[in-house]
């Protein structure tokens, strides 16, 4: 699922990002977890990870002024729903900082979880990817 881009405008006219919003509603409704799951799931990474219900449920809707989440609850939210880090820090920093990566908004949404999975992988996995790229690279100019 592609999310969405924005969600109405801010004081200034400018339109609201919600990328990360939009990715934590798909991916709880993926999974078919409820918000108020997800939440209490929070818990278990403790305190710096933890979120209320409600504080939860208005990042979802994307409340204007509601606060960015931190490290720890990125890297908590990632483990429960089955989610690269890297690709909720993109949204994180999407929505809450106004950054977006030129390259990562051309990608596809199946691009920018392949491309985040890569950004988790240690050294000796990504020596094995880069082997099997280089076969898949071969491959298409001996084929094409």
């Amino acid at each position: 699922m592609e999310p969405e881009e924005t969600a109405g405008e801010t004081p200034g006219g400018a339109e609201r990002r919600t990328d990360l919003s939009d990715l934590l509603r798909n991916r709880s409704q993926e999974l078919k977890m409820s918000l108020r799951d997800v939440a209490d799931a929070t818990a278990a990474y403790g305190p710096d990870a933890t979120y209320k219900r409600s504080t939860f449920i208005n990042l979802v809707n994307a409340v204007p002024h509601v606060k960015a989440p931190t490290e720890a609850q990125l890297r908590a939210l990632a483990d429960i729903l089955r989610y690269p880090t890297v690709a909720l820090q993109r949204a994180a920093a999407a929505q809450f900082l106004g950054y977006v990566a030129e390259r990562w908004i051309e990608r596809g949404e199946r691009a920018r979880v392949f491309i985040a999975e890569i950004d988790e992988l240690s050294d000796e996995e990504l020596e094995e990817y880069e082997g099997l790229a280089q076969i898949v690279m071969r491959r298409r100019k001996i084929g094409g």
